[in-house]
């Protein structure tokens, strides 16, 4: 395959049809980092196309996973349950090149990773955005899904962000901030950071960490 190539596969699960699409590189990878998109968006979100982009290269596939709510054109993301079922089911596709997989997302994709992860056999969970709380209710903490991942996690967070800023995440998570970023890791022009230059550093980011776990 050529460098840089890109194929998308369709996988049935209970929930109906999801969507992966496949971004590798040549040169022989060393793990499968598979990321989810949130409840309100798809994988155009900023931070999947960055990793996407940036990954493969530096000796990652990136497979992009669309939920089967999202393919079949749908606005409401369905209940955790079905979310995990769905993920459940394909996750011998993520399986199939025969590399360990790291299990991610970005807000709920993210919660999804770290509910299922042991369960499934994840070498590890990047979670962006992680949803620590809803806007404003500090009370109604997820801290748990984030912890009982039972594997190596990664957390990268939007400085701004009102589901949970970096410094509320509970003592010994690993997190990387990207600095001003909101829950879309968007950077208001007045931080006079480009978005270029955030999606650098959250990719920096997760392949420091991918490294330091694969080599």
């Amino acid at each position: 395959m050529s460098a840089g190539a890109k194929e998308t596969e369709t996988v049935g699960t209970p929930a109906g049809d999801a969507r992966i699409t496949w971004h590798r590189d040549a040169e022989p990878a060393r793990a499968v980092v598979a990321v989810s998109h949130g409840a309100g968006g798809g994988i155009e979100a900023r931070d999947l196309r960055a990793l996407a982009s940036a990954l493969p290269a530096r000796g990652y596939t990136v497979a992009l996973v669309e939920q089967p709510w999202r393919v079949a054109g749908k606005k409401v993301a369905p209940a955790p349950k079905t979310l995990d079922a769905a993920w459940t089911a394909l996750w011998p596709a993520l399986e199939k090149p025969g590399l360990p997989v790291v299990a991610g997302g970005r807000s709920a994709g993210a919660r999804v990773a770290c509910r299922t992860a042991r369960e499934l056999g994840a070498e590890a969970v990047l979670a962006l955005s992680f949803p620590l709380h809803p806007p404003g209710r500090p009370e109604k903490s997820r801290a748990d899904e984030l912890t009982g991942a039972g594997v190596p996690t990664l957390v990268v967070q939007g400085g701004r962000d009102p589901f949970g800023r970096p410094a509320e995440f509970p003592p010994g998570t690993v997190l990387t901030e990207v600095p001003h970023g909101d829950h879309g890791f968007a950077v208001p022009k007045k931080a006079g950071i480009a978005e270029a230059e955030s999606m650098t550093q959250l990719t920096d980011a997760v392949v420091g960490w991918l490294d330091g776990l694969f080599g």
